[in-house]
């Protein structure tokens, strides 16, 4: 337990001359989720603000309420900071007594690719013999323990993120591989978390709507690497790396940006670390990896060119960053048997291959059709005439520029392409079709011939299914591992990985689970909008 006055010592923000020597048990920043002896940080959000809960979090037993706006007449203490959000992740992080300060801390951030680098450098600790945890958009990886980090992907709030910290801490961890998003960084959930290695795997088309620029989406990113310059010193020392992907649009900007040291990864010459001899196989993917004084095949069990770079990156952080045995570092590699969502093969004895993939960006989509096509061509496929077919949605109260372009980018990839829901939320599920179908169109898709438009996400997978012939890969793209999708304001319980096998026990007459319900298969769309 910490006192109130406590978590302002080392606060880098100004401040009140005067805070009361108050008990601190907790910190919540939902009114609903406080406890007694806990002090509520209200935050103003995109729908609702937290000071209009004040009176409910004091209710629940406040101690303490931290606020932004003028507010008068309150039993408890008030503190009023200029930004509570920015706030939050530095009195989380010392209500937790500084965690991070007490552990190696590498920053993966990215587009796309994230959740697997970031598992990959786990797997490369776990094989160096290095006591190691993770935290991703999937889950927290504790010792043995593995924590759901919430339904859909996006870094943990910051409270949460340095008690995962602190418990990685209390379990004598040394090491943390910490995913980071655009959202993360723009929101503060991470600025406390004193990285020592930061690696971008790339920076594409995403999240326009939420940064209003590529170059504003860049600047989030980037910040991963002006916080290594701030990292306090530790007693472990302080590698402060930056990690870039020399073959990505981001590496000009990056590599003028980034203050401290720097080392590149690529698979074109020019980068420091970067692949020779890269075979495309079935079950994976093989190659050489070269750089000063080094040269050693690299063996994976993830599929796609992609899988290269992401597996370079990896590589980067733990023989330059972390001094690791290059031979140790690709036993780790080679250890990973897949990703939760990430190319995750579904076989319930159908003669076809099926895979449920995250792709849910123009640049993952079209990655990932070329890994399928690359499939097939190496004979992963019954037949030589396999064909690929993707079912995907683009998602409501999102970057509506990316649904042309990424139902484009399937017209000229893909065979077949089933347009769907994803995440619709309040914006017209129709309409989201809509635009997909023009984008389709405008790259040469044919309504009813190499694409269609199924609005519930079952029936979609359901479709794909029946037009897939022996030697075909059918594609679920968008939802990957997550576990709900949105209708309106509601999270339905939802995962492809379940749906899929759902759809495949109904067409080969086996036992298998229940197609998870979407307000789609029955009602009108007027109903759920509302």
């Amino acid at each position: 337990m910490k006192t109130l006055n406590q978590l302002f010592i080392d606060f880098p923000f100004s401040q009140p001359s005067e805070i009361p020597n108050v008990p601190i048990s907790g910190i919540a920043i939902d009114s609903r989720a406080i406890k007694p002896g806990d002090l509520f940080v209200a935050m103003k959000g995109g729908v609702s603000d937290g000071h209009d809960f004040i009176p409910r979090a004091i209710e629940n037993g406040a101690a303490a309420i931290v606020g932004e706006r003028e507010v008068v007449g309150l039993a408890i203490p008030y503190i009023r900071l200029e930004n509570t959000r920015q706030a939050l992740t530095f009195l989380a992080a010392a209500f937790y007594d500084w965690p991070a300060r007490h552990l190696t801390v590498i920053g993966v951030t990215g587009t796309d690719g994230k959740t697997t680098t970031s598992n990959l450098i786990y797997r490369i600790l776990v094989e160096a013999g290095i006591k190691a945890g993770m935290i991703s958009t999937v889950n927290a990886v504790i010792g043995e323990d593995v924590l759901d980090t919430g339904f859909h992907v996006t870094t943990p709030d910051a409270h949460d993120v340095q008690r995962y910290l602190a418990k990685m801490v209390d379990a004598g961890l040394t090491h943390v591989v910490l995913e980071t998003t655009s959202h993360g960084w723009a929101q503060h959930r991470v600025d406390a978390c004193e990285f020592d290695i930061g690696v971008v795997t790339n920076i594409t088309h995403e999240h326009m709507d939420e940064h209003g620029s590529y170059e504003n989406y860049r600047a989030a990113k980037a910040r991963l690497f002006s916080s290594l310059e701030r990292t306090v010193a530790k007693p472990q020392g302080n590698p402060r790396l930056g990690i870039i992907n020399r073959d990505d649009r981001s590496f000009e900007f990056l590599n003028d940006f980034i203050k401290v040291n720097k080392v590149s990864y690529g698979l074109r010459a020019g980068a420091d670390v970067r692949a020779e001899d890269i075979e495309y196989r079935p079950s994976g993917i093989r190659f050489i990896a070269v750089s000063t004084g080094l040269r050693i095949a690299i063996d994976c069990k993830l599929v796609g060119a992609y899988n290269v770079s992401n597996c370079l990156a990896a590589l980067t952080a733990a023989i330059r960053g972390l001094h690791i045995d290059p031979g140790v570092a690709a036993r780790g590699i080679a250890s990973l048997g897949g990703v939760p969502g990430r190319m995750e093969r579904i076989d319930m004895g159908q003669p076809f291959t099926a895979i449920v993939d995250f792709a849910h960006t123009p640049n993952a989509l079209k990655v990932t059709l070329e890994a399928a096509r690359e499939m097939i061509s190496k004979g992963d496929s019954i037949e030589e005439t396999g064909r690929v077919i993707v079912v995907f949605g683009s998602a409501g109260l999102r970057d509506k520029e990316k649904r042309r372009m990424m139902a484009g980018t399937s017209a000229e990839l893909a065979d077949l392409s089933v347009l769907t829901a994803e995440d619709p939320r309040t914006e017209s599920l129709d309409g989201i079709l809509k635009e997909m179908a023009a984008g389709a169109r405008s790259r040469g898709g044919r309504e009813g011939e190499n694409f269609w438009r199924i609005p519930d996400r079952g029936e979609a997978i359901k479709f794909a299914l029946t037009l897939a012939r022996p030697g075909d890969i059918v594609l679920a793209c968008g939802k990957g591992h997550e576990q709900s999708m949105c209708f309106g304001k509601i999270e339905y319980a939802w995962d492809d990985r379940i749906a899929l096998r759902a759809a495949l026990a109904d067409m080969l007459g086996v036992d298998g689970p229940q197609m998870p319900y979407l307000p789609s298969q029955d009602k009108r769309e007027e109903e759920w909008l509302r």
